[in-house]
């Protein structure tokens, strides 16, 4: 088994892109965040990590990081997952922690603390949905889904830090370089009742995947059926596009917006753990 560590974005999908994109759905962040360094949509102050394991000259697993966030890993063997550990180890020394399939973390994280000592944490346990159609039945919700404009961008800023500081809880906050990466792509929306009452976005499309996040309602706001209605519309949106699926996480911890996706008709794909390390 053997650890291949790739320089940058290009080098990393030179190699791993077409392993990633057999499972578009479940890898849709790497192959958005990889893409995104590659092309110069998105820009980082300090070396990102990647890197790939193989073994009989197949990929068996793969892992990026992007300081200061944690190490993002996909499915892989146990084995697999723990020689991606000792590689990081060698390549950072520190980490704040990995973000996967249960597997994939469990083993990373294992091999870690004998690496690194400490205590880690599952901080967070998601769940990545996706659909293929918008179930027919949704009630009528007053408004219209509408494209964010530049003016909006101060309102759009202090609803992702909201969004951030409830979702992701000492996350470090990316709120206006994200804001404008969207603004400049045009991806993201409100849904609007005579003003802003709700947000969400597309985080681009890979291959025949969309991605939705950055769901948000304030909470005086909230209970009206707002999200869903424009959660709904984004998809349908994103599917009449031309993607085949599109695909979201939730908090296993908040049933409400677990609820609210399973209505539109997202489905269950699979679990991940997210690990703090300290």
């Amino acid at each position: 088994m053997r650890v291949d560590r790739y320089a940058d974005a290009g080098d990393f999908l030179g190699a791993a892109e077409s392993w990633l994109s057999a499972d578009e759905v479940a890898n849709n962040v790497m192959l958005s965040i990889a893409r995104s360094l590659a092309d110069g949509t998105r820009t980082l102050t300090e070396p990102p990590y990647f890197a790939a394991v193989t073994e009989g000259g197949e990929i068996d697993c793969c892992a990026i990081q992007t300081p200061p966030h944690r190490i993002l890993l996909t499915h892989g063997t146990p084995r697999g997952s723990a020689a991606l550990a000792a590689d990081a180890f060698e390549a950072r020394g520190r980490v704040p922690g990995v973000i996967g399939p249960g597997a994939a973390t469990a083993s990373f994280a294992e091999e870690w603390l004998r690496l690194a000592g400490g205590q880690a944490r599952v901080s967070m346990r998601q769940r990545l949905h996706k659909l293929e159609r918008v179930n027919a039945d949704l009630p009528h919700v007053p408004g219209v889904l509408r494209e964010a404009e530049q003016g909006d961008r101060g309102l759009a800023i202090e609803w992702v830090s909201a969004f951030a500081r409830e979702a992701l809880p000492g996350e470090p906050s990316e709120a206006e370089q994200g804001v404008d990466r969207h603004l400049k792509a045009r991806s993201l929306y409100f849904w609007d009742r005579g003003g802003p009452v709700s947000m969400c976005a597309s985080a681009g499309v890979v291959g025949s995947v969309a991605r939705i996040n950055a769901v948000y309602t304030p909470a005086a706001l909230r209970g009206r059926g707002y999200a869903t209605a424009a959660v709904a519309a984004l998809t349908r949106r994103l599917l009449a596009g031309g993607c085949h699926h599109c695909c979201l996480y939730t908090d296993l911890a908040n049933p409400i917006s677990n609820g609210v996706y399973y209505r539109i008709g997202y489905r269950p794909v699979y679990d991940l753990d997210q690990y703090t390390f300290c």
